[in-house]
Order: C-alpha cells, then sequence, then structure tokens
C-alpha cells in the first residue's frame, strides 16, 4: 500500500468530504493527475457497496459527467488498484469486479454449482504467503481472489 494509505475507513460513507480530500491527496503525491472524472470515478468505487464492475461505477458518474468513457474508468482503476487502493477479482460472472481495499484482506468460496458465495477470511493464507516468500523470494498479492469449487450442499447432490 503506498505510504500514507488507509483504506476507507468505516466513518468515510458519512464524511465524503474529508475521504475524497484523502484520496485526493494519495493520487496526487503519487503523481497522478485530479481530473473530474477520476475523482468521481474514486467516489463512485469509494462509496459502492461491495463489488462493482467498471460498468456500473462508468453508469454512476455518468449521472454527473454524461460524456465519461469506461476506458477513463479502466484506467482509474487500474491506478487505484497499484495504489493498493482498491481490489479486482474475477467471480466467475463475467466482467471483473472491483472493491474499495477494505481495511482486511478477504477472500470469497464461489460455488461453481448453485453460485453461493461465502466470505473466507486471509488467515487461511497467510502461511502460504510465507512459503511463498521463504521459498521463492516472490511477494504475492494475495489481498482479494475468489476460489471456485463445490460447496457442501451440491457436493451431497446426486450426480455431482
Amino acid at each position: 500500500m503506498l505510504t500514507g494509505a488507509t483504506p476507507a475507513s468505516p466513518t468515510c460513507r458519512l464524511d465524503h468530504v474529508s475521504c475524497e480530500d484523502e484520496t485526493a491527496d494519495l493520487l496526487r503525491r503519487a503523481g497522478h493527475k485530479l481530473t473530474p472524472q477520476r475523482l468521481l470515478i474514486v467516489r463512485a468505487l469509494r462509496h459502492a457497496k461491495g463489488h462493482v464492475t467498471a460498468a456500473q461505477i462508468a453508469e454512476d458518474v455518468r449521472r454527473e459527467f454524461p460524456f465519461v468513457d469506461v476506458s477513463t474508468v479502466y484506467r482509474t482503476l487500474d491506478v487505484l488498484r497499484r495504489m493498493r487502493l482498491a481490489t479486482i477479482t474475477d467471480m466467475g460472472a463475467g466482467d471483473a469486479v472491483f472493491e474499495w481495499a477494505p481495511t482486511t484482506s478477504h477472500h470469497h468460496l464461489i460455488c461453481s454449482s448453485c453460485g453461493t458465495v461465502q466470505e473466507l477470511s486471509s488467515e487461511y493464507f497467510e502461511l502460504l504467503e510465507q512459503r511463498v516468500v521463504d521459498d521463492f523470494g516472490f511477494r504475492a498479492d494475495l489481498d482479494h481472489f475468489a476460489i471456485f469449487g463445490l460447496c457442501r450442499e451440491c457436493q451431497l447432490e446426486p450426480g455431482e
């Protein structure tokens, strides 16, 4: 995470101005331009409830800035992802989804049969993360991802 960067705090939703100022300052310090489009994209993601697609963010931003291009949304999301302020995950529904970086990492177990999604704590991957560093000197990005398989109920169904 960029030095000084902190994921959205629980009070952020109540105080849009201060969290937007904080994000603008982080972008500025990292050398990124602060265009009106970029700030609207940041706001849309930061205040989204859960995972959203780039198309959903573009739709939200177009309410205030009708001519924003979806490529601008993708470029901004890529900047936020590289700054570790946003995560991107393939949840198996077609488009990748984005989320403002949560205060703690989390992952998803997704049933390929019924589509049930269960959140999985990052503690399951702490040993893996350390072993990859120890064995390969590689620091893996294990902040947010999805694991596909069959849930307990679908495993019990005949034919599965």
